[in-house]
């Protein structure tokens, strides 16, 4: 019964998204290729100075986007430090310096990792101003990134690659804004709360006092997953009821994680003039979803032990009004995405099933990845495999109409390796400085052994993937780990969209290279399971050392 309930919410979800492949993805190509700028676009384009017909060279556009986030970065930290001053602060204190710094790096990252209880720190004004404003922009980076990459692609010897101000307007005001808008009146039909109340002192049925938060949510919810950015307005993140009320509101939050990051292959074809190598690239990332999902589901189900036997699966950490199939869709689909929203506590999950996510996460999050970033991921593998394809059947290294010769190659080579050296270096340093190593152990891991090596693992994956979510078992709100996660989430962010620009601004400058018989067909099977292949590759010759110390061990213990 719980297999039929798993494949009727899979179909569920992927009927929608069928339905709106074609118009959104159409959509969103006609937004970043229309040379008319709306009315609101140019008063923006005024008060921030920019001349929107301004095309932007690689390294132009690389300084706009540091420049942006930079001060993303300073307002952020500056409102939670000035939180007592603000209207609507509820009283509370300002946070550490420590802790400002890695909620303030993590929003502007799009990775939304809170080492804290987002109910009881931060006020509304913290919350709206700071946090939900940087989870539109911070989306809005992405999908600007991975469509200057595109016309990269697109371009034939061209010096510019946009205007990343026009890009950046234009993804807020055209397609994250309107449909949150949209998307934060269904969830507040569905029961997510939307007010201004603050705390509430209510009487238990106990006759216990209790204080129930309140808050701005239903506005934040929509563009935390939208954006698939992942910051709850509650500690609890989207299995609180107040965020994910029932198992309809639960499909729709993972829709919205689904949206841009599914269509966006779409609007790839209709860049690039070829259709067909959108669809081969929504295929590897509809594959590995679908594997991801089958293989937690099954894992969660066949839960060994008494209790969850008799509960018909392992059901401890999970909501009973989703069940393991709607949790485990949530947490395919955040992990998969760069989201990091919860509906259930990773930490929980069994020890084989807990290693889902975090291969999720590994892929590099392509699954379909987070907004802009998993196409543009997904891009840069594409052009490892043509390479090694190049190698293995004496084809020549080229990817849609681009030649890939020693720079493209360096480019893509160094992008993969970025994310795997901090995930290690981070977890090794963890364990290996031993001052810090103390502090870890007695304060920040509540499961010690194995599990608690996972626990510090998944926190440095998932920073570094700019992902967010917790194993829920780690203490994280210490100097060491703000700093460091902090560092891991701007690292990992930052460093591969230079190395992705720079990848765009050379394959821009090259001439379309004419299709001949040694040219290696990139929407056909063949090329559909290669890129897969390499995709997993990747990951298991990186990881699975250190999974064989953690998860794997644990689960096969």
């Amino acid at each position: 019964m719980a297999a039929l309930h798993a494949a009727l919410l899979l179909g569920t979800v992927a009927l929608i998204l069928a339905l709106a492949y074609r118009p959104f993805g159409d959509y969103m190509a006609r937004v970043y290729t229309s040379p008319r700028h709306g009315r609101l676009e140019r008063g923006v384009y005024r008060l921030i100075g920019v001349d929107p017909r301004g095309e932007q060279t690689w390294s132009a556009y690389l300084r706009s986007v540091l420049a942006f986030s930079a001060v993303g970065l300073l307002i952020v930290y500056g409102l939670q430090r000035l939180q007592p001053l603000l209207p609507y602060s509820l009283g509370l204190e300002a946070p550490s310096p420590w802790l400002s710094f890695n909620t303030a790096a993590s929003f502007v990252a799009n990775t939304n990792w809170q080492s804290y209880s987002p109910e009881v720190t931060l006020g509304y004004t913290a919350q709206a101003a700071g946090l939900a404003v940087q989870n539109f922009v911070s989306a809005a980076v992405g999908m600007a990134v991975a469509v200057a990459l595109v016309r990269g692609f697109a371009s034939r010897r061209a010096t510019t690659l946009g205007n990343f101000w026009v890009d950046l307007t234009r993804g807020v005001l055209r397609i994250l804004l309107p449909i949150s808008i949209v998307g934060a009146l269904v969830l507040l039909a569905g029961g997510v709360v939307q007010n201004l109340n603050g705390f509430t002192t209510v009487s238990t049925l106990a006759g216990a006092a209790q204080t129930i938060p309140g808050g701005p949510t239903a506005s934040q919810e929509v563009i935390k997953l939208l954006g698939t950015n992942g910051g709850g307005f509650f500690n609890a993140n989207s299995s609180h009821p107040f965020e994910n009320p029932t198992g309809w509101t639960n499909v729709v939050e993972v829709l919205l994680m689904l949206l841009i990051p599914f269509s966006l292959p779409r609007t790839v074809g209709r860049m690039v003039g070829d259709d067909r190598q959108g669809y081969a690239i929504l295929a590897v990332m509809a594959v590995l979803y679908i594997v991801s999902f089958s293989l937690l589901t099954a894992f969660e189900l066949a839960g060994q032990g008494t209790a969850p036997e008799l509960a018909g699966g392992a059901m401890e950490g999970k909501e009973q009004r989703f069940g393991i199939p709607g949790s485990t869709l949530f947490t395919t689909t955040s992990t998969g995405t760069s989201t990091g929203a919860v509906a259930a506590m990773h930490d929980s999950y069994t020890a084989l099933g807990g290693m889902m996510p975090l291969l999720n996460m590994m892929l590099g999050e392509v699954t379909p990845g987070g907004v802009g970033s998993g196409i543009y991921a997904i891009l840069v593998l594409a052009v490892i495999t043509v390479f090694i394809a190049g190698l293995l059947i004496g084809r020549t290294p080229e990817y849609l109409g681009k030649k890939i010769g020693p720079r493209e190659i360096t480019l893509a080579a160094l992008y993969i390796l970025v994310m795997p050296a901090l995930v290690l270096a981070g977890t090794a340093l963890s364990f290996a400085l031993p001052g810090v190593r103390e502090e870890i152990q007695s304060v920040s891991i509540a499961n010690p052994g194995i599990h608690g090596m996972t626990e510090v693992l998944y926190a440095y994956t998932s920073a570094a993937n700019n992902n967010g979510s917790a194993f829920a078992g780690l203490t994280a709100d210490t100097p060491w780990l703000n700093t460091t996660l902090g560092l891991a989430m701007l690292l990992g962010r930052f460093v591969p969209i230079m190395l992705v620009l720079a990848l765009a601004g050379s394959l821009a400058a090259q001439d379309a290279v004419p299709t001949t018989a040694g040219t290696l067909p990139t929407h056909r099977p063949m090329f559909i399971g290669l890129l897969t292949v390499v995709t997993v590759l990747v990951t298991a010759l990186t990881f699975f050392p250190v999974l064989a110390l953690g998860p794997l061990a644990e689960g096969l213990m």
